[in-house]
């Protein structure tokens, strides 16, 4: 097959036909990755508690939760494909790992399970913004809102608010409730998962003590917070995404198009658990993350999606507002620059 064959147009339906084989989960691979996940990183809090309790150097702690933090976020993605309920065949062995980890990553399984998928179904819908996602205005909405909403929205996107505060306050604060709109089950998982961290809490400060737990569990907690919300963020908030109107908008576009390919060193991609793949997570969330990377790699028709790369994906912080004449994301300062063109028109045409 040819490179112009593989960008021929094709359905959503024909391509998931095409990708079928690689939903099918893998009791192996998922063992094998929670062996090498789990297990070190409970290895490293041990390493950290006996730091902080003097038993080891406290250097060796605080390099223990530098790694511990990425190493959560890497826990996370197991919790995440387990809400798609791709991670096991067996749903029960879902449920069970999916709440496990939710615990782990301070995440109510239900709850944010039922969120997430939400924002699968209106990715790139600019008529359905605002479950499971970054808050984005138009530059229509931008420049009509009251001037309150416009100072409040600014903060939002700022990087220090969006990569500092925020992370920390949808982890440690956020979570502990249930979000709008979510049945009793998703309530329920909430008060299990929070009812589990009490615990987890009540026992540590029996043992270690209050003052040693958090001193790890914040750290380690807040690191994999912004890790992941950064990642979070450059999956949907790119120059080039794809968004449309409920009426015209394209499925397979909204998934190809509107998650990027972001494609990170070995290590950093072992990290994430292959997320960078979100396109093709996207377009099938069935295909747990141990599979994507050989489902890139093996049909040709996925490979003409061009990658996000390290360095120009940090430009995406300063994006700000969806331009719909421009079809893409731009900065405050072009939407001064749109605002000022209007008036200019406007002037003129007065005259």
């Amino acid at each position: 097959m040819t490179e112009q064959q593989s960008k021929e147009p094709v359905s959503r339906q024909q391509l998931n036909k095409i990708i079928l084989k690689f939903t099918t989960p893998s009791r192996i691979k998922a063992a094998w990755q929670m062996t090498n996940t789990v297990i070190p990183y409970a290895l490293l809090w041990a390493v950290a508690i006996a730091a902080f309790t003097q038993v080891l150097p406290l250097w060796t702690g605080i390099l223990a939760i530098l790694i511990a933090g990425p190493l959560l976020v890497r826990i996370f993605i197991i919790f995440h494909d387990c809400c798609h309920s791709s991670y096991f065949r067996s749903s029960w062995a879902n449920t069970l790992v999916g709440y496990i980890t939710g615990v782990l990553c301070s995440t109510p399984f239900r709850d944010w399970g039922k969120a997430h998928i939400q924002h699968h179904a209106t990715a790139g819908n600019l008529d359905k913004r605002g479950v499971g996602d970054i808050w984005t205005l138009t530059v229509d909405e931008y420049i009509a809102a009251p001037k309150m909403k416009r100072i409040i929205y600014r903060i939002f996107r700022n990087p220090f608010f969006l990569l500092g505060v925020g992370p920390s306050y949808v982890f440690l604060v956020f979570h502990r409730f249930s979000q709008k709109g979510i049945q009793h089950k998703g309530r329920l998982s909430v008060y299990i998962t929070n009812l589990a961290l009490l615990a987890i809490l009540f026992i540590a400060g029996m043992t270690i003590g209050y003052t040693t737990f958090l001193w790890i569990y914040l750290p380690i907690t807040i690191i994999a917070a912004t890790l992941g919300v950064w990642l979070f963020y450059v999956q949907h908030q790119y120059e080039e995404v794809y968004w449309d109107r409920n009426d015209v908008r394209d499925s397979l576009k909204a998934a190809l198009e509107g998650s990027s390919y972001y494609k990170l060193p070995k290590v950093a991609q072992w990290i994430t658990g292959n997320i960078g793949l979100h396109h093709i997570h996207h377009l099938n969330p069935s295909i747990p993350n141990y599979n994507l990377q050989k489902c890139h790699d093996e049909i040709q028709k996925l490979q003409h999606i061009e990658p996000l790369g390290v360095r120009k994906s940090l430009k995406s912080l300063r994006i700000h507002l969806w331009d719909e004449e421009s079809r893409k994301l731009i900065s405050f300062k072009a939407m001064k620059l749109i605002r000022k063109a209007r008036r200019k028109k406007a002037h003129a045409h007065d005259q």
